[in-house]
């Protein structure tokens, strides 16, 4: 069976209403050999670290505080942040980034927070997992003149020009797919990643969120209000997306995203 690999997903989120081991179960009968499991801030760190704990043979932790929940963090976050990090040594820093794109989203503070959340990545030497919506200007400034971990940064669901991609990759950043790129409205993002480099070229869920289209889906899952939501296992139906839109055999596709994930994240 092909290894698969889900650079970004959201195992901990409350959507999945318990339902992480029977996930877990599934995800890794469908060939998934590990996950990163991103959090968003202290609120779910606890739940991102219980499964590290539980399933250590999959789940990769990951701890950052992301931009839409920066506003309601404590004071003492960042002093949190790094004792997580500290006490998991596999940990990412993530999700973090910037974002213009959600409505009355305070934009104040953000690129402090992106900074010193980058400053631990590069000190200890993880992996950064980095959100970026209708802010590419400042992100790129940010990449380009702060320290980063010698072994790169994510950009999750990347939705960045396709002209920026040499600039960003040497930086050291890689591109997550989500199978979401699938849906016929987002060609734009599909012909970004025609132009990224496949030794930077990384699949992900983001599950919860981001479905597939439905004919695409190969796991269904509900959330608590009886709406659709993305089930971790269906990485197989979005790397089999990415082998179609980049013309490559499924088998050379799995190979050269598991070597660039352990680049990453090993």
């Amino acid at each position: 069976m092909i290894r698969l690999y889900d650079a970004h997903n959201h195992l901990q989120d409350e959507r999945f209403d318990g339902r992480q081991t029977d996930l877990v179960e599934a995800a890794h009968a469908a060939g998934v050999a590990r996950m990163v499991v991103n959090g968003s801030g202290v609120d779910d760190w606890p739940a991102v670290a219980d499964l590290a704990r539980r399933f250590p043979d999959i789940v990769l932790p990951s701890f950052g505080v992301h931009p839409w929940a920066l506003h309601e963090q404590p004071a003492n976050w960042p002093g949190r942040l790094r004792d997580y990090l500290l006490e998991f040594p596999n940990a990412g820093v993530g999700e973090i980034g910037l974002d213009r794109w959600k409505p009355d989203l305070e934009w104040d503070g953000q690129e402090d927070a992106l900074r010193a959340q980058l400053r631990f990545a590069a000190e200890l030497e993880r992996p950064a997992s980095i959100h970026c919506l209708q802010a590419w200007g400042p992100l790129v400034e940010t990449l380009e003149n702060e320290p980063l971990p010698a072994r790169g940064v994510l950009l999750h669901s990347y939705g960045g020009a396709p002209d920026l991609i040499p600039r960003l990759a040497k930086r050291g950043a890689y591109f997550s797919l989500p199978g979401y790129f699938a849906h016929e409205r987002k060609s734009r993002q599909r012909e970004a990643f025609r132009h990224a480099p496949l030794d930077r070229l990384l699949i992900e869920t983001d599950a919860p969120d981001q479905p597939l289209p439905d004919e695409l889906a190969t796991h269904r899952l509900t959330g608590p209000a009886g709406n659709p939501i993305n089930h971790p296992a269906n990485i197989g139906a979005v790397y089999a997306f990415a082998a179609r839109l980049l013309h490559l055999p499924i088998e050379e596709l799995a190979s050269r995203v598991e070597s660039n994930f352990l680049r990453l994240f090993a």
